[in-house]
């Protein structure tokens, strides 16, 4: 205010380095105007894309419910797919199996839960304890003798894909509403 009054010194120049910016930054507006496209400039036409991927994705959905109908191996999905699983899905079909029958017991301890008695509650309740143990006894069963027969079929690395879980889960299923669908009638054990 009372001294000299500065002089402005002159802007200092630097020079253009290489990977510097060498512009101001821009402020945002231009910076999302510059982004902004219209919509459905994807490059090319997306209703017809979105529509060709559905029809295909709808094919192969198709062709592998026909495989899983049928029990053609090309189309089936990778966990249903080669020998050791064939051979698995075999000897569960042709077995009979205590895991079928737990749907239909769960459904008539259902049926008799509406009965409010104490000698009802007693039956009801053995009955399904009584079933768990059996299906789980037979599951047990099953997984040791599956085991022996893809070991002395397959060889000890035919276990590396766990058919005996894949057995013993299809074991535990109603033998109408398996996928694939059952090949082999009851006792017509795979050599």
């Amino acid at each position: 205010m009372f001294g000299r009054r500065k002089r402005p010194q002159p802007a200092e120049v630097l020079p253009d380095r290489p990977g510097a910016k060498n512009r101001p930054t821009p402020k945002r507006s231009v910076q999302q105007a510059a982004n902004k496209r219209p919509l459905g400039s994807g490059g090319g036409d997306r209703k017809a894309a979105a529509r060709t991927a559905r029809e295909k994705t709808r094919a192969d959905r198709m062709r592998t419910r026909e495989a899983m109908l049928t029990g053609d191996e090309r189309y089936l999905p990778l966990r249903d797919r080669g020998p050791v699983k064939r051979f698995t899905r075999d000897y569960v079909d042709a077995r009979w199996n205590a895991g079928e029958f737990f749907l239909f017991v769960a459904l008539i301890v259902v049926a008799l839960s509406f009965f409010q008695s104490a000698a009802t509650a007693l039956v009801y309740t053995a009955l399904l304890w009584g079933t768990v143990i059996v299906c789980l006894a037979d599951g047990w069963v099953l997984s040791r003798t599956l085991k022996k027969r893809l070991v002395a079929k397959f060889g000890e690395e035919a276990l590396a894909e766990k058919p005996v879980r894949y057995g013993v889960l299809r074991a535990f299923q109603i033998r109408r509403t398996r996928l694939p669908k059952p090949r082999v009638t009851r006792g017509a054990y795979p050599t």
